[in-house]
């Protein structure tokens, strides 16, 4: 087994904390984004933007010889990994983020590790354990807490659509996930065709819709930067944080930090005042997924 050096792991840090301090921007991003342009145009000028960089990434690792390896069952499941993940998960997210404050979509998109746990049951045939369950429960409520805004007197969603659409988003990512996990293929060339699929499915949505119109320059700068800093490099930059991490929990759980920085960069830059609501429920979300990973470590340090 390799020594990680004091250089790796200081790098591997560096890393993510530049992948984190990205994602709690794009929430922001978003919002700015789409006051310029609907959810499809944004994801299709992100998504095109996104499989640019892939591309170029591809072409650094050379690794375009082994694009065309696969074989056609692997062409079908990068179609349909294509199709969940960037064009339904996103397309959905975009609409919540839409109808939704950046504060409330941003604290609900993290109940997708509460998803994943969930879906792992029947997909990965997981046996929950008390804890997994318990922190399901405490997450949930959480998110009760920001999709009431901290008023159960008339039990009612404030924003029943929005709410309901950031939900369905964090399944669709869980699902995504967990059978993105089964493929056992390269991870750039994976990536490669699924945001070729992704791109092609919301490319023919928007031209099925009529939504080709030209854009504004505030539009295609908004997609530029989501397209590279949600869905391109940054996910590289977390990748390799990972591969040079000497403990991947620890440099994982970073990730965390994420929706808090972003709630300092709504408040600053779109003048959303934070709720209590808001920042209890996050708190709750998140204490659950932290309930559920401690009980693992803890586990996997008593077996050794």
């Amino acid at each position: 087994m390799a020594v990680k050096t004091p250089a790796k792991a200081f790098s591997a840090y560096l890393f993510a904390f530049l992948a984190i301090l990205l994602w709690s921007t794009v929430s922001t991003a978003f919002k700015l984004s789409l006051r310029y342009q609907n959810p499809i145009q944004l994801l299709l000028g992100a998504s095109f933007i996104s499989l640019l960089v892939i591309s170029l990434v591809v072409l650094a690792q050379r690794k375009t010889g082994i694009l065309l390896t696969g074989s056609r069952k692997d062409l079908l499941r990068s179609a349909g990994l294509g199709f969940l993940n960037p064009f339904l998960y996103y397309t959905v997210l975009l609409e919540a983020y839409d109808r939704l404050p950046a504060q409330e979509a941003q604290a609900l998109n993290y109940i997708w590790a509460v998803m994943l746990v969930l879906l792992s049951i029947p997909i990965l045939k997981q046996k929950p354990r008390f804890r997994d369950l318990s922190g399901v429960l405490v997450s949930f409520a959480g998110a009760l807490v920001i999709a009431f805004r901290g008023d159960f007197s008339s039990l009612r969603f404030q924003e029943p659509v929005g709410v309901s659409l950031a939900l369905v988003s964090t399944l669709i990512w869980a699902l995504f996930w967990l059978l993105n996990v089964r493929d056992k293929r390269d991870e750039v060339v994976k990536l490669f065709w699924v945001f070729v699929f992704g791109f092609l499915y919301v490319l023919i949505y928007a031209v099925g819709m009529g939504w080709l119109e030209s854009f504004s320059l505030p539009a295609l700068a908004g997609a530029a930067y989501v397209g590279c800093f949600e869905m391109g490099i940054t996910f590289i930059l977390w990748m390799m944080a990972l591969q040079r991490a000497a403990s991947t929990a620890r440099v994982t759980n970073l990730i965390f930090l994420t929706p808090f920085i972003s709630l300092f960069l709504i408040r600053g830059i779109l003048k959303e005042a934070i709720t209590v609501s808001t920042l209890a429920g996050l708190i709750l979300i998140i204490g659950g997924i932290l309930w559920q990973q401690t009980g693992k470590a803890a586990g996997r340090v008593n077996q050794t």
